[in-house]
C-alpha cells in the first residue's frame, strides 16, 4: 500500500499528545479541552522548543491556499480546533465529539494551571498598553503566577540583530510558555521561524490578549456555541474583517461540503462493492 507523504501528520509524538485528523489540507489535533491543557504542559517538561496553533476557519483556508503556510500549520506540535465550525466539521467527518479549543478560552486556563504548577509565562506581541493590562490581570487572578516578562515588538520587519536580541531576551527569562499575539498568519510564521531558537512552548493566541484584558468583549457562551462569534467581530471591525469572514467563510463552507460529498460517494461505492 502506497502512502503519500502529504497524508501523514508532520509531527509525531508519544503520549500524551493526541492524534491529528485531516481537515482540508491540514492536520488538526484531537481531544478534550482538558487533554489539550495536559498536552501543552507536557511540552514544557523538558524545555523543548515547540509551538501551538489555534486553527480556526480563517487559518484553515489560508493554509489551503498557501502551501508554505500549510506546512507551518502541519508542523505545529499541537493544532487545536478553534471555533464551532471547525469542531463540528471534525465531528461530521470522523464521527466523534470534538471540543472547541480556542485561544481565548485556553489562555486563562493555562495561566491558572501555570500558577499551580510553578511554570513561568512570557507575553509577546500586541502593544505595551495591552500587555501591561494583561500582566496586571493575570497576576490579580493568579497571585502565584510567575511572569518571566513581556515585550511588544515594532510594527515592522525586524532586522536580524533585533530579532536575535528579542530571542535572547526571551530565552534569558527562561519561560515555560510564550504567548504570542501578532495576528494570523504573522504569529504562526514567527513561531515556525523560532522553533528550535526559543526554548519554550510558543502559543499563537491572536486576539486573546484583548479579550482576556477586557478590552474587547466576547459574545455569550450560547452564541459562541451557535458559531456566531464571527458575526460579532465583523460588526466590530467591518472594514478590516469583511473579506476574511464573508469570503473566507464561504470558501470554507464550499470546500467542506465538497469533502463531505466526496466522502459519501466513496462510502456508497464501498457498500455497493460488498
Amino acid at each position: 500500500m502506497h502512502i503519500k507523504l502529504e497524508d501523514l501528520p508532520a509531527v509525531v509524538h508519544s503520549e500524551p499528545i493526541g492524534a491529528k485528523r485531516k481537515l482540508l489540507t491540514s492536520f488538526i489535533s484531537t481531544g478534550s479541552f482538558d487533554t489539550f491543557v495536559d498536552q501543552i504542559f507536557w511540552l514544557t517538561e523538558n524545555k523543548k522548543s515547540s509551538y501551538v496553533c489555534f486553527a480556526n476557519v480563517h487559518m484553515l483556508v489560508e493554509a489551503y491556499k498557501d502551501k508554505d503556510f500549510n506546512q507551518i500549520l502541519n508542523n505545529a506540535d499541537v493544532a487545536t480546533p478553534d471555533g464551532g465550525p471547525v469542531s463540528k466539521i471534525m465531528k461530521a467527518f470522523y464521527g466523534q465529539h470534538q471540543d472547541r479549543v480556542a485561544g481565548m478560552d485556553l489562555l486563562p486556563r493555562l495561566l491558572q494551571e501555570a500558577a499551580a504548577k510553578g511554570k513561568s509565562v512570557y507575553f509577546y506581541g500586541s502593544t505595551d498598553t495591552v500587555l501591561e493590562t494583561v500582566v496586571a490581570k493575570a497576576k490579580q487572578e493568579n497571585p502565584a503566577l510567575k511572569v518571566a516578562g513581556y515585550y511588544s515588538p515594532p510594527f515592522r520587519k525586524l532586522t536580524e540583530e533585533e530579532d536575535a536580541d528579542i530571542t535572547n531576551r526571551i530565552n534569558n527569562a527562561q519561560p515555560d510558555l510564550v504567548f504570542v499575539a501578532l495576528g494570523c498568519p504573522k504569529q504562526e510564521r514567527w513561531m515556525a521561524e523560532h522553533k528550535d531558537r526559543v526554548n519554550a512552548c510558543m502559543l499563537g493566541v491572536g486576539q486573546a490578549f484583548l479579550t482576556f484584558a477586557g478590552l474587547e468583549k466576547r459574545l455569550p457562551k450560547w452564541a459562541r456555541d451557535l458559531s456566531l462569534e464571527w458575526t460579532y467581530r465583523l460588526y466590530l471591525e467591518p472594514k478590516r474583517l469583511w473579506k476574511r469572514y464573508l469570503v473566507t467563510n464561504s470558501m470554507f463552507v464550499f470546500l467542506t461540503l465538497k469533502m463531505l460529498v466526496s466522502q459519501n460517494i466513496r462510502t456508497q461505492k464501498v457498500r455497493s462493492a460488498r
